[in-house]
């Protein structure tokens, strides 16, 4: 016994960490568009940060529960609410049997929420995770997001969590029409003058209706220029890779992005700063800021370090 969808809303997805070590073969890791939101709702919710939840993008599902369990909503403010009465974000909260969790559209604060379950969702893992990849009809609830009618079951649920009064943090408050996003360089970054490069940090771009897990296309007053054809031969793409195709306008690679591809990457997005990017909507200001991949490992390891310490603190 677990959940019931009634209401799927726009694109609920279930997600964990993701599938990784199968770019070789054409699959990409999917995953959590926003890492962040996704690692604190399990920890509040008492899980492995990696366990699978679900992401709600724009609207959020109505969820009817079969049997009690803990959950913890986190990411865009789509206010959460059990029988009609609100309920906190960034909070571990008791849900009974019988009772249905709706979440609505997004207030403007973000675009995607993420619900985790304690004790995790009784989803088989296909390659080593429960991510759901559309584009390969691979993990999840049969490779596809969910539908009205669909059950998941609780693995393992829990009606009590250690020091319950401390599982509770402040929302997160992410950026409105205007972001800015650090940037480290490559690595095709010499397929572009220094002028042409110089640009790119410059002057800012505009986040297209072209938006999904796959990518966030950009549309720039100015389209980049590349020395040759901006065609390079085929190589793998990351989370947060700028492609910069031949018409010049840039593509931030994203969780379901294809595994390789054979345009010019001018660089690529840090990773403390993709949730800030994946909780954006279309036609926010977007600006790049130049930065060392020595200062994208040290915030990278600071981010890992402050969510052992929340969980150290929450299970002790």
């Amino acid at each position: 016994m677990g959940i019931v969808i009634e209401n799927p809303g726009i694109l609920t997805t279930v997600q964990d960490e993701g599938r990784f070590g199968y770019q070789q073969f054409g699959v990409s890791p999917a995953g959590p568009m926003d890492t962040k939101s996704f690692y604190i709702a399990n920890i509040l919710a008492g899980n492995d940060r990696k366990e699978g939840a679900l992401e709600m993008t724009f609207q959020g599902a109505s969820i009817r529960f079969e049997k009690d369990n803990i959950i913890a909503v986190t990411g865009a403010d789509m206010s959460p609410s059990v029988d009609g009465t609100s309920i906190p974000m960034y909070q571990a909260v008791l849900v009974h049997a019988g009772s249905v969790l709706t979440l609505g559209m997004t207030n403007g604060n973000g675009c995607r929420a993420y619900i985790a379950f304690a004790g995790g969702l009784a989803i088989a893992k296909v390659m080593g995770s429960k991510a759901t990849l559309m584009r390969n009809e691979l993990g999840g609830m049969d490779g596809r997001k969910l539908e009205k009618g669909d059950k998941i079951g609780f693995a393992s649920p829990k009606t009590a969590l250690p020091n319950m009064e401390l599982r509770k943090l402040k929302p997160e408050v992410f950026p409105k029409n205007e972001l800015t996003l650090r940037v480290v360089r490559g690595p095709q970054d010499y397929e572009f003058t220094e002028e042409e490069c110089r640009k790119f940090f410059w002057y800012g771009a505009k986040i297209t209706n072209e938006f999904d897990r796959m990518g966030c296309r950009l549309e720039r007053e100015e389209p980049l220029c590349h020395i040759g054809d901006g065609n390079i031969m085929t190589d793998g793409i990351s989370f947060g890779s700028i492609q910069v195709p031949t018409n010049g306008q840039p593509i931030i690679m994203l969780a379901d992005r294809q595994s390789t591809g054979g345009y010019t990457k001018i660089g690529s997005v840090i990773s403390v700063d993709l949730p800030l990017l994946t909780q954006s909507m279309a036609g926010y200001r977007v600006r790049f800021v130049e930065v060392s991949i020595e200062l994208a490992q040290e915030l990278y390891i600071r981010r890992l370090n402050e969510l052992d310490n929340l969980e150290r603190k929450l299970n002790c």
